[in-house]
C-alpha cells in the first residue's frame, strides 16, 4: 500500500462517495487509487467549479463535500471557492497534489507555498509529510470542516508521499459528536427578555439554514407564534404554511419588512452570521437583540446583541420554549403588519412588460417550481429580487450567497444540487456576467446526466454595478458587454436552448424544459428599471410617508 491508496481508504472511512476536480501529474497516484475504489472522479473544466460543487455538497449535506486539483495554478484556482466556504460556513476538503518534498528534480517549476496560501482561507491547511499520519490528518480535517462553524479544508500531499510505501495503518473510527446545550441560567435570562416583550420579532440567520436544523426550528415558531423574518441565507429555515413569516431582509434598511423591523421591542436572531450584509443596523435607540447561535456572536458595529444563547441551537430552543409555551399573550403583536408588508413586495408582480420585469420572473419561477424543487443564484441584480420576492417553504430550496457574493458559482451549485437529488426541479438562475465565467460547465452538467434547466437572464451588462454607478451620479461607463448567441451556444453541448420572446412566455418555456428531462438552457431579457423605481424611488418615498 501507498500513501495515496491509504489516503482513499481514508477518504472512504469518512463516507465520501465522489471528489469533484481536474488532477495533475502530481496526484497521478491518487487517481490510480480512486479507479480501485467505490469513490467516483467527476472532471469539472476549471477547478474553480470543482470547489463550488463539493462546497455545495457541504452545504445541503452538512457532510464535506471533497475536491482535487494538482500543484501550482490548479491549486491556485481553488481559493476563490475556499473563500465561498469559508465565509458561507459550508464544509469542504480540498487536496492539492505538490513536487516531492524529499527530492526535487525540476527544482521550483510551478511550486507555490499552496499552503501559506490557504491558510487565512481555511480552518485549517496542513501538508502531509508521511503516510503514516494520513488517517489522522484526514479524520481531523473532516471532524474541523464539519464542526461549528463549519469551512473549508485544505490537505496538501506530496507526489513522493502519495508513491512512497507504507505498512498497513489502522484508520481512525468515527464517533458521535454532540454539542453542548445552553445553560440553564442563559436559558431563563432569554426567556425573561422574551416575556418582558411587547413586540418581539424572529430574525433567521445563515446558520438556521443547517439541514439538520429545519424540524426544531419550524416546532419553535409554531410553539411560540411569534412572527418571524429571515435574512438572504435564511429563507427556508422554517416550514411554509405557519403564517407568520414577515418578509425578507433583501436591503438593510427602509424596505418594507422593516416596517415590522424598526417596530420590534426585541429581535430573537437565530442563527445569524455577520458575514452577511446587514439585515438591518442596530443603534442605541432599537430593539434589545437576543443572539441565538452554536457560536457567540461576532460584535460589529452594526450587530451588537444584549443577550446570547450559545450551544446546540434545536435542543435550545426547545428548552426555550418549554419555559414560554402559553406565556406569550403579545406573541403576535406585530403580525397586523404582515397583510400589507407582503402585499407591498408582490405588486405588479404579473405585469406583461417585455423585456420581462424582476418581479415577474420571480413570480413565474415560483408557480413553476414545487416547493422541494431548488433554486441556485449566481450574483447579480436578480439576487435581491429573488431574496425579496421568492416565497420559500423548505430549507436550502433557494440556494444564493450573500457572503462572499462571487459571481459563477451558479451553475456548478445547480450542478452539485441536481447530482443529490435527482428527482426534485433545480433550476440555475444566472446573469449573462456570471453565467460566462463558468459556462464551460454544461460540459459536465452533460457528462454527468443531471436533469437542470438553466435561466439566464440577459442585459448585456454587469447589472448590479451598473446600478449603483446610476445610483451614485456617475456616468454609465464600463460596464457593458457583448454575448454569444446562448441557444446556439447551448447547442453546440448538445443541450436544447430556447429564448423567451414575450412578457408571458417565461413559465410555458420553463414547464416544458422540465417536463422534457435532460439539461436545457432559457434565455430571457430583463428590465432592470425597476430597480431604481421600486428599490429606490418607491422605499424612499414609502419610508418617508
Amino acid at each position: 500500500m501507498n500513501g495515496a491508496e491509504l489516503l482513499i481508504l481514508a477518504l472512504q472511512n469518512e463516507g465520501v462517495e465522489q471528489v469533484f476536480g481536474i488532477p495533475g501529474e502530481e496526484n497521478l497516484d491518487v487517481v490510480e487509487a480512486l479507479r480501485h475504489s467505490s469513490i467516483k472522479l467527476v472532471l469539472t473544466r476549471h477547478e474553480q467549479a470543482a470547489a463550488f460543487m463539493a462546497a455545495t455538497h457541504g452545504r445541503l449535506t452538512g457532510k464535506a463535500g471533497v475536491c482535487l486539483t494538482t500543484l501550482g495554478p490548479g491549486a491556485l484556482n481553488l481559493t476563490t471557492g475556499a473563500a465561498y466556504a469559508q465565509l458561507g460556513a459550508m464544509p469542504m476538503v480540498m487536496i492539492t497534489g505538490q513536487k516531492g518534498i524529499l527530492s526535487r528534480k525540476q527544482a521550483g517549476f510551478q511550486v507555490v507555498d499552496i499552503v501559506s496560501t490557504m491558510k487565512p482561507l481555511t480552518k485549517m491547511a496542513q501538508q502531509i509529510v508521511s503516510p503514516a499520519i494520513i488517517p489522522s490528518v484526514v479524520r481531523e480535517a473532516f471532524r474541523a470542516a464539519q464542526q461549528e462553524r463549519p469551512g473549508p479544508i485544505h490537505l496538501e500531499l506530496p507526489e513522493d508521499i502519495a508513491a512512497e510505501d507504507c505498512p498497513p495503518t489502522p484508520l481512525v473510527p468515527l464517533h458521535p459528536m454532540t454539542m453542548p446545550v445552553a445553560q440553564h441560567v442563559a436559558l431563563d435570562r432569554a426567556a425573561l427578555l422574551i416575556l418582558e416583550a411587547q413586540r418581539p420579532l424572529i430574525m433567521l440567520g445563515a446558520a438556521a439554514s443547517r439541514p439538520r436544523l429545519a424540524a426544531d426550528l419550524s416546532e419553535f415558531v409554531k410553539r411560540l407564534q411569534i412572527p418571524f423574518f429571515n435574512t438572504q441565507m435564511g429563507k427556508g429555515a422554517v416550514a411554509g404554511g405557519s403564517g407568520l413569516y414577515m418578509g425578507t431582509a433583501a436591503l438593510s434598511e427602509r424596505d418594507h419588512v422593516h416596517q415590522a423591523i424598526d417596530r420590534a421591542d426585541l429581535i430573537i436572531s437565530i442563527g445569524h452570521d455577520t458575514i452577511e450584509k446587514p439585515p438591518f443596523i442596530m443603534g442605541p435607540r432599537g430593539p434589545r437583540v437576543l443572539h441565538v447561535g452554536y457560536l457567540p456572536a461576532n460584535v460589529e458595529e452594526v450587530y451588537s446583541p444584549h443577550a446570547e444563547l450559545i450551544g446546540d441551537i434545536g435542543p435550545g430552543l426547545e428548552l426555550l420554549a418549554e419555559r414560554l409555551e402559553g406565556k406569550l399573550p403579545r406573541a403576535g403583536a406585530l403580525l397586523p403588519l404582515r397583510q400589507r408588508i407582503l402585499a407591498r413586495i408582490a405588486e405588479r408582480a404579473q405585469e406583461s412588460r417585455y423585456p420581462l420585469t424582476p418581479q415577474r420572473i420571480v413570480h413565474d419561477v415560483r408557480q413553476i417550481m414545487p416547493e422541494d424543487g431548488i433554486v441556485c443564484l449566481d450574483n447579480g441584480m436578480y439576487k435581491i429580487w429573488f431574496a425579496r420576492n421568492y416565497r420559500t417553504r423548505v430549507a436550502n430550496t433557494l440556494l444564493l450567497d450573500n457572503a462572499l457574493a462571487t459571481m459563477g458559482a451558479g451553475l456548478p451549485s445547480a450542478i452539485m444540487a441536481a447530482m443529490l437529488y435527482p428527482t426534485r426541479r433545480v433550476l440555475a438562475v444566472c446573469g449573462d456576467g456570471g453565467f460566462m465565467m463558468n459556462s464551460q460547465e454544461l460540459e459536465t452538467a452533460v457528462r454527468v446526466g443531471v436533469n437542470l434547466v438553466v435561466l439566464i437572464l440577459q442585459d448585456n451588462a454587469y447589472g448590479m454595478i451598473r446600478w449603483k454607478q446610476a445610483a451614485d451620479g456617475f456616468a454609465d461607463f464600463g460596464m457593458t458587454f457583448g454575448n454569444p448567441d446562448f441557444i446556439t451556444y447551448a447547442r453546440a453541448f448538445g443541450i436544447s436552448g430556447s429564448h423567451v420572446q414575450s412578457g408571458d412566455g417565461l413559465a410555458p418555456a420553463l414547464e416544458t424544459a422540465f417536463a422534457s428531462g435532460g439539461i436545457h438552457l432559457i434565455t430571457a431579457p430583463i428590465d432592470y428599471s425597476e430597480n431604481s423605481r421600486v428599490l429606490i424611488d418607491e422605499l424612499r418615498s414609502y419610508a418617508s410617508g
